[in-house]
């Protein structure tokens, strides 16, 4: 279902709820691609959601086009909304979004995908959430400002043309603590079941197996 949070500077952004099912064991927030909050990012959602965890999407778009999701061959609009957001107002769009599960109860993850994995970096490097995980988070550079506070983990595939292999070791020689997994012949969005020239179904799975047992270890 979509609710509503409210960030600490007053703005109100979209948020979408998938509720857990059985015994809640916590919460996690859900980082976007460049797309918004897509079906498939609901279909995220509603993954974690079956293994007992409340689970939020933000729409951190909001703040320069309400209710924009953009079609999957429409990269460069999502690059250029990505490109004209605030980085410190979408800061405060994940917290709002992490306070809101955290007011349910129990500790909160973020899982982050493409531009959402960078930032799961920085929600681990200030932000009050248990663990983070980077599912071929891009603009790694960019968030090599501080040390990460909250355990990371982290999936890149070898042919990713967003993260070449050297800004991928330079990411892991300045936080040495990341756990990262790496997958042969898997290209960015290689999870995403709704880009069927990108996706990897082996590794997919592996990676969010490795992201449930890792969520389960922290949260």
């Amino acid at each position: 279902m979509m609710t509503q949070v409210t960030a600490g500077d007053g703005h109100v952004l979209d948020c979408w709820l998938a509720e857990a099912e059985g015994q809640r064991k916590g919460g996690i927030v859900v980082l976007q691609e460049i797309f918004g909050v897509t079906d498939q990012l609901k279909a995220v959602a509603a993954r974690y959601a079956a293994q007992g965890y409340d689970v939020a999407v933000p729409a951190l778009f909001d703040r320069q086009a309400k209710g924009m999701v953009i079609p999957f061959s429409e990269a460069p609009r999502g690059r250029d909304l990505m490109l004209a957001s605030d980085p410190e107002q979408v800061m405060m769009d994940v917290e709002a979004s992490i306070a809101m599960l955290a007011a349910r109860g129990g500790e909160v993850a973020v899982i982050g995908f493409c531009w959402g994995g960078g930032l799961a970096l920085r929600a681990a490097q200030g932000l009050p959430v248990a663990c983070a995980v980077s599912f071929y988070g891009t603009r790694l550079d960019a968030y090599q400002t501080a040390p990460l506070v909250a355990p990371v983990q982290g999936h890149w595939g070898t042919e990713d043309s967003h993260v070449p292999p050297e800004m991928l070791e330079a990411a892991r020689a300045y936080w040495p603590g990341m756990e990262v997994f790496t997958y042969e012949h898997a290209g960015h969005a290689f999870a995403n079941e709704a880009r069927p020239a990108d996706h990897v179904p082996e590794a997919a799975e592996l990676a969010h197996d490795r992201t449930a047992e890792f969520i389960a270890r922290h949260v």
